[in-house]
């Protein structure tokens, strides 16, 4: 393969490739929130599902969809010597590759082209999911005569029907087949199996799954193929299927108990040179059959399916315009469409339904659910009030929390294959999140809202177990009056940071549990230590403190038993120092809330409870610059189960990791000098020098099992050392936060750079989790750097953003980014107004010699203070001179 390319076909993210077909695991996403997901290749492999236990088409991994015979496909029947497939799925090579290929996308739809000069036929297959939520997708095929005489065909589609659980793949494969019940209708067939297979409880299903086809003039197939078995034979399969190749007669009864096989034969077709046709194909899973024909009737002639695409294409570019920039760079701008629609799509998705399905059944873990949340906070935070207080539900009154999230509202799961882990790092998120809301909409009351906790039978953060606890008992935490329990939402996040200050190991640290934001460092539960994710729980306490004194209020109302880990608003305070000392505070407020708590409350003011948390944040900041700062100059950030520290020189061999770096900058632990020496060295050990990646650590030669499975990964793969896009994008806000700028541009665009390097990358445009050792973006479309970049890119790179209230800029743009334009623009929305933001650099200065000269809102002028890098309008001001439909900012640097 010379390589693989894509180019933006217009400013909207539409884009095309003439050799996508070449790259076995390209994949691309269809989704709408019915949900209805799928995923989709250019030859038309892939899966549609509305979740792990209803797959339509076959589970399909990234390697398996190349090798997986079951693929969406259209037959042309023209002689006995000559039938071709209009997606190449075909055993016939020499004929297909006479295609010529085209595939053309966008924002969520996938049109695939061949020309076959042999055959004198043309195909063009457009594939989408409604955005108007009926749950379809829909194959729109249309078939032209592209040469200078008639030609005769028989058009058959054919789409084998998974029709039951992902788990049945390798489980009783052959025994569910036997539950399906097949019922030929005149557009198609529609399988609805008797029961949903589970050995530990059968149950009935309630699921039917249908593929419909209608031809241009709305006439149903002539004839209906409903199995594998009738439709391949014993000689033949799916790339070669014997009704097709000879042209036999469907059976006349429908097949029960088979492998289903939906085989739509439409009547024969003669198209005069220059003349075309169109078959619709819907392929749905619908829990009412007798809805499917409505279904039908929407899609039943060939306006309609124009129509929704038309509002599909509409729906998704309303969801990427939230960010509109116009950079020197026009690739970069297009591309960030596609970034800003990914948060969106992984909401749908979850975290594991496209084919990189590493992180098993579906559904969102506890720190996607709060990162998803960022842009959205960004663009439009009230939608977002009653989510953020919805979310909070999932916290345990011991400062854990459920890991998966159901996709009704306040549905939380203990954890995935019901599996129990603790992840350290999950009481940092919920704070960033609310945070960035109170800042974006002034709405500090949120923090008095009450809601309840998580209960289930995990107590002691996983150290115990309730054994009487029962799911009939509720997922509520209950009072001793047997009520449940409800406190506001500033006592949920109070509850996350007290405990994990007093949850420590053997060097003071906060106890890595089963991992921190890094899943593989997964097997020091002991013993091992976060020292990373502690300076992030030291920025959080000093945030919270300042949020606090901030509260309309003079008092604060808490559940009792927290003062037990408020220590200094008492008379004898825990000995900070003393790991042993503060296990045993924290042991006693367990003891406390074990299975219910009083229900009764106390009255703190709100200085006090201040006063507690900047104290903790302080001592945690002096415990880590005094113990933590290694050779040759960066922070150790991890201690392993054998209470070893894991980061510096050790064997003679430099061992660094990225995450010990970012959250001690973010923190402000790291000085403005270790700041510099942090990122010469990780430059220095832990850039790619092939690709200009920072990678998520050096190579620490060998597998380290006191530590996590991480290790045991090749080297420069997923958490072992890969160019990580999360972790990067962090790195660069710590940086920009810090206002090292150029670095910090160098670490965003090194992102950028790769995700936009086909050759290397051969992704579709977007941002990938990862880029594996050879430069490959994985993990495509479902990630949460996705909504980190945008963040850092809105409220560092471009400077825009709230502060209780008011609105902030603070740019911190470099010469780079200006290139040959002087100015540059953005569209976004703050305080539900629009903005259309231009930054004027007539002398193309760089950002360490530039300052803000003034803005003008509106025709109003805001000089510069005695901060020459940010001017900050009053909310009250902005309000005013500003109105919800356009307004126009003009930021002057001199």
């Amino acid at each position: 393969m010379n390589g693989f390319h894509w180019k933006f076909t217009d400013l909207l993210g539409s884009f095309a490739s003439r050799d996508a077909n070449r790259v076995n695991t390209l994949y691309f996403p269809l989704c709408n929130d019915y949900p209805l997901m799928a995923s989709i290749t250019p030859d038309l492999h892939g899966d549609l599902k509305s979740g792990f236990n209803s797959f339509l088409l076959e589970p399909v991994s990234r390697l398996g969809l190349s090798n997986l015979k079951s693929s969406r496909n259209f037959w042309l029947y023209l002689n006995k010597n000559t039938v071709w497939s209009a997606t190449g799925v075909s055993h016939n090579r020499k004929l297909q590759e006479k295609d010529e290929f085209l595939l053309e996308a966008g924002l969520l739809w996938q049109q695939t082209s061949r020309k076959n000069r042999f055959t004198g036929l043309s195909a063009k297959i457009t594939s989408f999911i409604p955005a108007t939520k009926e749950p379809v997708e829909i194959m729109f095929v249309e078939i032209s005569n592209i040469s200078g005489r008639t030609i005769k065909f028989t058009p058959t589609a054919a789409i084998p029907v998974y029709a039951r659980s992902a788990n049945n793949l390798h489980d009783h494969r052959h025994v569910t087949s036997l539950l399906n019940r097949v019922e030929r209708q005149k557009s198609g067939v529609v399988v609805t199996p008797t029961l949903y297979f589970d050995e530990s409880g059968h149950k009935n299903n309630t699921l039917s799954y249908f593929v419909l086809g209608i031809d241009k003039e709305a006439r149903h197939p002539e004839q209906i193929f409903t199995s594998q078995e009738d439709f391949c034979a014993d000689d033949s399969d799916l790339e070669w299927p014997r009704a097709v190749i000879d042209n036999l007669p469907a059976p006349k009864n429908a097949a029960q108990g088979k492998e289903v096989l939906a085989g739509l034969r439409f009547k024969e077709k003669t198209l005069a040179p220059g003349k075309s046709c169109s078959f619709t194909i819907l392929m749905g899973i619908c829990a009412k059959k007798n809805q499917i024909p409505a279904l039908l009737k929407k899609f039943d002639r060939e306006e309609k399916v124009r129509k929704s695409l038309r509002l599909t294409r509409k729906f998704w570019q309303e969801k990427s315009d939230k960010l509109q920039v116009k950079t020197a760079d026009p690739l970069f701008d297009n591309w960030l469409r596609w970034v800003n629609i990914q948060p969106d799509l992984r909401k749908i998705f979850g975290c594991s339904f496209l084919p990189d399905f590493d992180y098993g059944r579906g559904g969102r873990g506890w720190r996607d659910l709060w990162q998803d949340c960022l842009s959205l906070i960004l663009t439009h935070p009230r939608l977002t009030r009653k989510l953020l207080i919805n979310n909070f539900k999932g916290v345990r009154i011991d400062g854990s929390n459920a890991t998966i999230i159901g996709q009704a509202a306040g549905e939380f799961i203990a954890d995935r294959n019901n599996i129990t882990r603790i992840w350290m790092d999950h009481g940092i998120w919920p704070l960033l999140s609310i945070q960035l809301y109170i800042n974006q909409s002034a709405d500090l009351k949120i923090l008095l809202e009450k809601t309840t906790y998580f209960r289930d039978p995990q107590l002691w953060r996983s150290r115990k177990k309730d054994s009487s606890w029962k799911p009939a008992c509720g997922n509520k935490l209950k009072d001793k009056n047997n009520r449940a329990y409800r406190g506001t939402l500033l006592e949920h996040i109070l509850i996350q940071h007290l405990v994990q200050f007093f949850n420590v190991g053997r060097h003071n640290h906060i106890r890595l549990e089963n991992a921190d934001w890094n899943d593989g460092l997964d097997m020091a539960f002991a013993d091992g230590e976060s020292v990373a994710f502690t300076a992030m729980y030291a920025h959080n306490l000093s945030a919270l403190s300042e949020i606090i004194l901030r509260l309309p209020v003079k008092n604060i109302s808490l559940l009792k038993e927290l003062t037990i880990l408020l220590d200094t608003t008492r008379i004898n305070p825990v000995d900070y120092s003393s790991y042993k000392a503060k296990l045993k505070n924290l042991e006693r407020y367990f003891r406390e809330t074990e299975s219910r708590v009083s229900g009764k409350t106390v009255l703190l003011s709100k200085e006090k409870l201040a006063r507690d948390l900047k104290i903790k944040s302080d001592w945690i900041t002096k415990n880590i610059r005094k113990k933590e700062w290694v050779k040759p100059g960066f922070f150790n950030g991890y201690y392993d189960n054998r209470k070893r520290r894991f980061e510096g020189v050790i064997g003679g061999r430099v061992r660094m990791t990225l995450s010990g770096q970012a959250f001690p900058i973010i923190s402000g632990i790291a000085d403005a000098r270790q700041v510099k020496t942090i990122f010469h060295n990780a430059s220095r050990y832990l850039r790619c020098a092939k690709f200009g990646g920072f990678r998520l650590n050096s190579d620490f030669g060998s597998q380290q099992q006191d530590l996590g499975r991480a290790f045991s990964f090749v080297y420069g793969d997923k958490e072992n050392g890969a160019f990580f896009s999360h972790m990067a994008i962090i790195f660069a806000y710590a940086l920009y936060q810090r206002r090292f700028i150029r670095e910090a541009y160098q670490v965003i665009d090194s992102i950028y750079r790769m995700a936009v390097d086909t050759q290397t990358s051969k992704t579709y445009p977007c941002l990938p989790e990862y880029f594996d050792a050879g430069g490959r973006g994985m993990y495509s479309y479902l990630t949460g750097s996705a909504s980190w970049f945008i963040f850092t890119l809105l409220t560092q790179v471009f400077g825009i953003k709230g502060e209780f209230g008011d609105l902030v800029i603070e740019p911190k743009l470099t010469t780079q980014q200006f290139n040959r334009a002087k100015t540059l623009s953005l569209k976004t929305v703050f305080a539900e107004r629009n903005l259309e933001v231009s930054f004027t650099n007539r002398r193309k200065k760089g950002v360490t010699d530039y300052m803000l000269e003034k803005l003008v809102l509106n025709g109003r002028v805001f000089p510069a203070g005695k901060n020459p890098y940010r001017i900050t309008i009053p909310r009250k001001t902005f309000l005013k001179i500003t109105n919800r439909k356009s307004n126009k900012l003009e930021v002057i640097l001199i």
